[in-house]
């Protein structure tokens, strides 16, 4: 019988109750493929791979990351708030001892939503990696925790939250956002006044592969991990990097997916994107599996695998070269860029445009964020939308100061109804009001 070198625990759940629509590859069948492949293989069958089933995530886990208009129960169907306790659930695994990794295998995925929630966006509602990481600190303490995400698109929802922590270091390596959606995740997208050069993001040029993928990760990824020193590392696991998958253009394999996952050594990951539902999802999955659980995978390989086709041109190669040490050395100057870009400032305005692209709807943001030399900074959000819908949302940080404190209580207390809803999030004292 294999034995798993290490402890790993599995979470599936493949949300039977919500799909884009009957025929759309993000419905009911896109993990089954996978189910039945791991039933095949007698994945279950090995020593040290546990199958958790997923808990329900509170309404109080959704609000420590969003402010869903109106509320958490008109907004958030059942079957997200499955997937997010999906991910709580692997993380509680880890974090408890019971398993020393764990895989997520869950539906809906999340990292396109972004802090404040009027629908679905690129199939996300909620954003179930952030809620893990939040539910992880509030029960287990304040860790230095690192995201990476891997999924074909840039993962701009987890951005949005984390964009001005500097205790979650966020790095998304992903196709251009000149050729694919959502259309972000550039270099000199870098993060806030409290937690700059804590995002860093890696666009790709389409036909990127295996080569150019473990390149990044070997040369970028893993030397700025080892200076951030995180507790814990979370693949946000996209597998829409496959040379099938139909809305994206990479050439990944599920060796590359397996060799990346063996490299990165995360301690939990979460699946994201991935659309071939039988062409990869089944064979990446249990590559990422058997690399997770520390068991040979050098036989995983797609029927129609072939090196010569997948093969990555020189082009390509040298630019992801140049890129790399582009980053890298915006990375190694952060303190002394951030001095140059927020000495002497009060506050940072952010102004962005965000469409839900599910439900048609469009929302203009304005977002001010602090420049507080004590804490990471009081965040203020204005928001709109064509659906009539007018929004203030406060949020007093982690690491909150008595000033922000009191600035965010005094503004929520005094706003008055010119709002549809007025949301203050505290995140120190775990709380969340709403009018």
């Amino acid at each position: 019988m294999l034995k798993a070198k290490n402890k790993l625990g599995l979470v599936f759940f493949p949300a039977f109750d919500w799909q884009i629509s009957p025929t759309h590859p993000e419905r009911q069948e896109r993990l089954l493929y996978t189910m039945d492949q791991l039933n095949e293989e007698g994945v279950f069958d090995i020593d040290g791979i546990k199958l958790f089933n997923p808990t329900i995530a509170t309404e109080q886990d959704i609000q420590r990351v969003h402010f869903c208009y109106p509320d958490v129960k008109t907004r958030v169907p059942q079957s997200h708030l499955i997937s997010a306790g999906g991910s709580i659930r692997a993380a509680e695994g880890v974090l408890k001892g019971e398993v020393q990794k764990s895989f997520a295998i869950v539906r809906p995925p999340g990292h396109h939503a972004y802090r404040v929630v009027y629908g679905d966006r690129g199939f996300c509602i909620v954003n179930i990696e952030a809620i893990m990481v939040e539910n992880i600190r509030k029960r287990f303490g304040n860790k230095k925790i690192a995201i990476i995400d891997t999924d074909c698109h840039h993962g701009d929802g987890t951005q949005d939250i984390f964009w001005n922590d500097k205790d979650t270091l966020f790095i998304s390596f992903h196709q251009d956002g000149r050729t694919i959606y959502p259309g972000s995740g550039f270099v000199e997208e870098f993060g806030g006044p409290g937690g700059f050069g804590y995002n860093i993001n890696i666009p790709l040029p389409p036909n990127t592969g295996e080569e150019g993928f473990l390149y990044v990760l070997d040369n970028l990824v893993l030397p700025i991990l080892e200076e951030y020193k995180p507790d814990l590392i979370i693949n946000s696991a996209g597998q829409d990097n496959h040379y099938t998958d139909p809305i994206t253009n990479m050439n990944f394999t599920a060796q590359g997916y397996a060799k990346l996952n063996e490299r990165l050594n995360p301690d939990i990951a979460v699946l994201e994107g991935g659309y071939s539902i039988e062409g990869a999802l089944p064979y990446v999955n249990l590559g990422i599996i058997l690399a997770m659980a520390g068991i040979d995978y050098s036989k995983v390989k797609e029927p129609d695998y072939s090196f010569e086709k997948l093969k990555q041109s020189d082009d390509i190669t040298e630019y992801i070269k140049v890129l790399c040490e582009k980053i890298y050395s915006k990375w190694k100057r952060r303190e002394k860029t951030a001095y140059k870009l927020f000495n002497r400032k009060d506050s940072v305005i952010r102004n962005k445009n965000i469409y839900y692209d599910t439900d048609g709807i469009m929302e203009n943001q304005r977002e001010k964020i602090k420049v507080c030399s004590e804490c990471s900074g009081l965040i203020v959000i204005e928001s709109s939308s064509n659906i009539g819908q007018d929004l203030l949302a406060i949020t007093i940080p982690r690491d909150g100061c008595n000033k922000c404190i009191d600035e965010g209580y005094n503004l929520y207390k005094k706003t008055n109804n010119n709002y549809s809803k007025v949301y203050l999030q505290d995140k120190i004292n775990d709380q969340f009001f709403d009018k």
